[in-house]
């Protein structure tokens, strides 16, 4: 049987493949963005307390819709901080610590710190 390409998966499951930004490409702005919303914040605290690829995205438990929670994991794919990958009807999550950190040193530490301000 012949390997399936990767949109041959994607029209096997009726899902677009998550689109990664590689984070050297990625503006401080962009980043300081992703990482002003207090949902996105929850999102990678937890991630950070994560294996990779444990959770999955109806996993956390924050006070938005499915279609705004879905649009946070964009911002975060979109900013360099997450990558995502689809295991049957579930995505999984991975934080990309250490190519962010490698991008922005320190920038991920000071987020994961909890504070009064978040």
């Amino acid at each position: 049987m012949a390997e399936q390409t990767p949109q041959r998966q994607a029209a096997a499951s009726h899902r677009t493949p998550p689109v990664h930004t590689d984070p050297g490409a990625v503006s401080l702005e962009t980043a300081l963005l992703a990482l002003a919303d207090p949902v996105r914040r929850t999102l990678v605290r937890e991630l950070a307390q994560a294996g990779d690829w444990e959770r999955t995205c109806g996993s956390f438990d924050v006070p938005v819709t499915k279609a705004t929670l879905s649009r946070h994991f964009a911002v975060l794919r979109e900013s360099g901080l997450l990558e995502q990958r689809d295991a049957g009807p579930k995505r999984l999550n991975r934080l990309r610590r250490a190519e962010f950190e490698a991008r922005f040193p320190g920038l991920l530490d000071l987020v994961l710190r909890q504070d009064d301000g978040s």
